[in-house]
């Protein structure tokens, strides 16, 4: 092989082939390169991108980390389909065969001990989003509605009370939002072996409506995430009448949670 060696994850050996027609960074497609009994899957990469500098401008661009994000998933998803792999951070660079040989050396116990820990398990995500209540009339949808005398406040006075009337409403709707989020929560870490709560998500850099009230993620036995997946399912019926709270599932996922700060450095 030449060129820079990118690597997505470490995992144990495995039987089953990946898809063939599988590419990863850059296009190329994903090997295997074995020592002391684990796996690490790579690919080839250009320097020219790769290498130090040109990354470090590549990471500034959205459309290129965009796509290379892209190719580095659907590598993950497809290990994940087969064994259980433990990512690595995006482009996780080394020189050489020799520099990820001696990455895998130097954290053969972590990576071993945590592949204990998280074999034959996956990741789900559960958000619980508390989405914005549509005015049902707006001056641009309703003029002649807008210009009725019903549909103004008649004082200051008058206008201080229904805005007074709209926070207290927002503010029930929130903690509406945040109760249920609070048992949904506690269930599904009854039922998971292990939880952890992220920061919420800033509806500006998700692109999603609203305000994300839950964003947890639940490690649960591959064998048992049909149940898991129904176990939410059933909860979505105990939303409150609040309109708005909406709850989003999404997995199986590798791991990503709960393998703690394994992510390789450049050499």
């Amino acid at each position: 092989m030449t060129g820079l060696r990118y690597v997505y994850a470490i995992c144990r050996p495995f039987e089953a082939a990946l898809q063939s027609q599988l590419t990863g960074v850059a296009g190329a497609p994903p090997g295997l390169l074995r020592h002391h009994g684990l796996v690490a899957v790579v690919s080839t990469v250009p320097e020219r991108d790769f290498a130090e500098e040109p990354l470090r401008a590549h990471l500034e661009d959205l459309d290129w980390l965009t796509d290379t994000a892209r190719a580095h998933q659907g590598v993950i998803d497809a290990l994940t389909t087969v064994t259980t792999p433990l990512p690595l951070r995006l482009a996780t660079v080394f020189r050489d065969d020799s520099g990820v040989r001696v990455m895998m050396e130097t954290g053969e116990a972590d990576f071993r001990r945590t592949l204990d820990r998280l074999d034959g398990r996956v990741e789900w995500g559960v958000k619980v989003h508390l989405d914005p209540v549509r005015e049902p009339e707006t001056v641009a949808d309703e003029p002649t509605r807008a210009a009725s005398p019903e549909s103004r406040p008649t004082s200051g006075r008058d206008y201080l009370r229904r805005r007074r009337q709209s926070v207290r409403s927002d503010e029930d709707r929130w903690r509406q939002a945040e109760e249920f989020a609070s048992r949904l929560h506690t269930a599904l870490s009854g039922f998971a072996e292990e939880s952890r709560l992220h920061a919420p998500q800033n509806s500006a850099l998700s692109g999603l409506p609203g305000q994300n009230v839950l964003n947890a993620a639940y490690l649960v036995p591959r064998a048992q995430s049909e149940e898991f997946v129904e176990l939410v399912d059933r909860t979505k019926d105990d939303v409150p009448g609040a309109p708005g709270i909406r709850v989003e599932l999404t997995g199986p996922w590798a791991a990503y949670s709960f393998t703690g700060e394994l992510s390789g450095e450049e050499r």
